[in-house]
């Protein structure tokens, strides 16, 4: 396997895996009712964390693809996928 599709891989099993948390704390959210005025502040940056680490899992997926069956577009896409991992951080970088 090349090196390129291996970073990828690795950046897809990460984006993965935060979607996978972030919609499981989502789901036990819903489960705890009696906390919901706590959590109510808390539920819009969620959702858009799970937005954004969909996106790029999504992203990070078809670059993945692409670069396995050596489409002539993955580079295109190689380069969205980095620009949205640096949009990422920019969006999570404390202030």
């Amino acid at each position: 396997m090349r090196p390129l599709a291996m970073l990828i891989g690795i950046v897809m099993g990460s984006t993965l895996s935060i979607s996978v948390a972030l919609t499981l704390t989502a789901i036990v959210m819903l489960f705890l009712p009696e906390h919901a005025d706590r959590f109510a502040e808390e539920r819009g940056p969620l959702l858009q964390a799970i937005a954004i680490a969909a996106g790029l899992t999504a992203l990070a997926a078809t670059s993945f693809v692409g670069e396995l069956r050596t489409r002539r577009w993955r580079f295109a896409v190689h380069v969205v996928l980095l620009a949205a991992l640096i949009g990422a951080g920019w969006v999570y970088w404390p202030k």
